[in-house]
């Protein structure tokens, strides 16, 4: 894999996503990483998650809406909130078995597989219970 040219602003970018937890969009990224570097445009924001994301230095999460961007790389789940969008990790072991079963019913190779779970996050869940009917602010 090819190694790129070192950016600070990428590293920023990095940086940023490694004190998360809330999965930020591209957006997001955007909006707080600009009080560091006033002058990237959303476009570099955009190409360098991308970058990131093919270099497995971060995961993006492909789910309804927007994009999200996770820095921890490790195989992991994570939870999507049907009503505010939020997404959350999801604190259970790892199954390779999938992988496996998988390739029993697969001619070519898997190398690995993503699974995103639907639910209502604590808030929402709290909230419907209640019978309120506006989302959470995620």
């Amino acid at each position: 894999m090819k190694s790129l040219k070192y950016s600070r602003q990428r590293e920023g970018i990095k940086e940023f996503l490694r004190h998360r937890t809330d999965h930020p969009t591209a957006d997001t990224v955007y909006m707080n990483i600009r009080q560091i570097y006033p002058n990237i445009s959303l476009g570099t924001v955009y190409r360098n998650l991308s970058l990131l994301a093919g270099q497995g230095e971060i995961q993006k999460i492909a789910c309804e809406g927007a994009d999200r961007f996770d820095a921890v790389t490790a195989p992991h789940y994570h939870v999507i909130c049907r009503r505010c969008g939020r997404v959350d990790d999801l604190p259970m072991a790892w199954e390779t078995e999938s992988d496996d079963l998988a390739s029993r019913h697969y001619a070519g190779r898997i190398e690995g597989h993503t699974t995103c779970f639907h639910g209502l996050c604590p808030s929402c869940a709290e909230a419907e219970d209640a019978g309120k009917s506006q989302p959470c602010s995620g």
